[in-house]
């Protein structure tokens, strides 16, 4: 009885805020039309183990009441004398439909199209991102629609496609307004399809150059940047590869010895490809705009959102060349050469933080002018803004991702949130056949990395919903 009243007592004592926070969502809190959707791209479902790697085949299954044919065949999976479980499914053969070439398994498993779908649903996430239309350009309504509905076959939702802007547009040639037209086509044609988010990028140069595989939290993969990183280049200046570093980022001996007529550049020093140039941010704001002034009202009457990504690494010069999307100075300005929901940014809260930046503020900046079309969620570790950094795991960097989510959250932002750049676990690596490399960045992962950020970050998101 004493309980009982203290109970009442102490439920009458809470504060209302805490009563109506306790009543706000029916757990389990689940994704709709008013939550943020995680989303994955079509190759992050992976694939089989290659046909060498795959594990025997299972023994006949013995007739009722027959005793197994070893001591250990009557075990099951952790018997070890003590009877073993109650049952398995029975074991299916693995999937034999070729890979699609249009959608490979991240890490170069292969497996068909579907079976990474499965993998992805598993994961309890509903939408896709960087879905391929095939057909080349300009996409057309039917190839669209036909992306739309593979997806859809398999119980997810094709948010999200990349498309390439033309160099010509880029780096304001001649050409330009007839290179454009395809991609103008491409944006009506998803309007018609009801593909809601097209994301493209603007680099002059991106500065991948800079990027090197670092030893992490128990030996997995991280991915750092360093502007000062020497690399190794011919009598040419051509880049020479592969490059391998130890654990501390120094060339080995043994990359050195294999390119012993070649010198030593920093990242920083790089010169222009002939093919790109260098290039002013003027030039390339010129550029952009102009680009802009043509694209977004095509993407208003189709009802399509442009989504621009950042300048990502934020090197101050890449390759000689300034980059417009490597600052936050430079993210307001791109919104406001045309105020359209259409004209919006991905939101990366990796290379916000890589640039210095607050990533709660700068997710609350565009959230709230409904300018974030698409979110890549990560977390970094900057030693130097712009110039150094390492992308570690999602719950181990600088970054305070429940704040950036709560800001989502509270602005009402309710599109596709991409966990990106997963780190390289043993699980991942051990599906590699000996001498392979995971795909992706250097320290990149694959499936199993993927799942531990999926999973962080719809504990960040039903936690952000639950207190809004």
């Amino acid at each position: 009885m004493m309980q009982a009243v203290g109970g009442t007592a102490l439920a009458q004592s809470l504060p209302p805020a805490i009563e109506a926070a306790g009543q706000a969502r029916k757990w389990p809190i689940e994704e709709g039309p008013d939550t943020p959707k995680i989303c994955l791209s079509p190759g992050d479902g992976g694939g089989p183990l290659p046909a060498a790697m795959q594990p025997a085949a299972p023994a006949a299954v013995a007739a009722p009441g027959a005793p197994p044919a070893s001591p250990q065949a009557g075990r099951g999976r952790g018997g070890r004398g003590g009877g073993g479980y109650g049952g398995f499914l029975a074991p299916q053969a693995a999937a034999t439909v070729p890979p699609r070439a249009d959608t490979p398994g991240r890490g170069g498993f292969g497996g068909n199209i579907q079976a990474g779908y499965q993998r992805i649903r598993q994961l309890g996430v509903t939408h896709l991102l960087g879905v391929s239309v095939g057909g080349g350009m300009p996409w057309t309504e039917d190839n669209i629609r036909r992306t739309i509905q593979t997806a859809k076959d398999a119980g997810l939702v094709a948010y999200n496609a990349m498309i390439g802007i033309p160099a010509s547009v880029i780096y304001g040639k001649d050409t330009r307004a007839k290179d454009l037209e395809p991609v103008i086509a491409s944006i009506q044609a998803a309007g018609k399809a009801g593909l809601p988010v097209i994301e493209y990028n603007f680099y002059a140069h991106r500065a991948i150059e800079g990027y090197y595989e670092t030893v992490g939290r128990a030996k997995a993969g991280y991915t750092a940047f360093d502007y000062d990183m020497e690399l190794l280049v011919d009598e040419e200046g051509r880049l020479l590869g592969p490059i391998y570093r130890d654990e501390r980022g120094q060339i080995t001996p043994e990359t050195l010895a294999a390119f012993p007529n070649a010198r030593k550049v920093k990242f920083r020093d790089l010169p222009p490809l002939p093919n790109e140039g260098a290039h002013k941010l003027d030039e390339i704001w010129n550029n952009i705009s102009w680009f802009l002034k043509t694209a977004v009202p095509a993407a208003e009457k189709a009802g399509v959102r442009l989504a621009l990504h950042p300048n990502d690494p934020p090197a101050p010069l890449s390759r000689g060349s300034q980059q417009i999307m490597g600052s936050l100075a430079g993210w307001k300005h791109l919104i406001e050469i045309v105020n359209s929901p259409a004209n919006g940014i991905t939101y990366d809260s990796g290379v916000t933080t890589e640039m210095g930046e607050n990533a709660v503020v700068v997710a609350d900046y565009f959230a709230s002018r409904k300018r974030i079309n698409h979110v890549h969620f990560r977390n970094v570790l900057v030693d130097k803004p712009y110039e150094k950094y390492q992308e570690l795991f999602i719950d181990a960097g600088q970054a305070d991702m429940f704040g950036v989510m709560k800001a989502l959250v509270r602005n009402k932002y309710t599109g596709t949130i991409y966990p990106e750049h997963p780190r390289a676990l043993d699980a991942d690596r051990d599906r590699v056949g000996p001498g392979g490399r995971i795909g992706g960045y250097p320290g990149g992962g694959g499936y199993t990395g993927i799942a531990y950020s999926v999973a962080y970050t719809r504990a960040m998101m039903q936690a952000a919903l639950a207190s809004a």
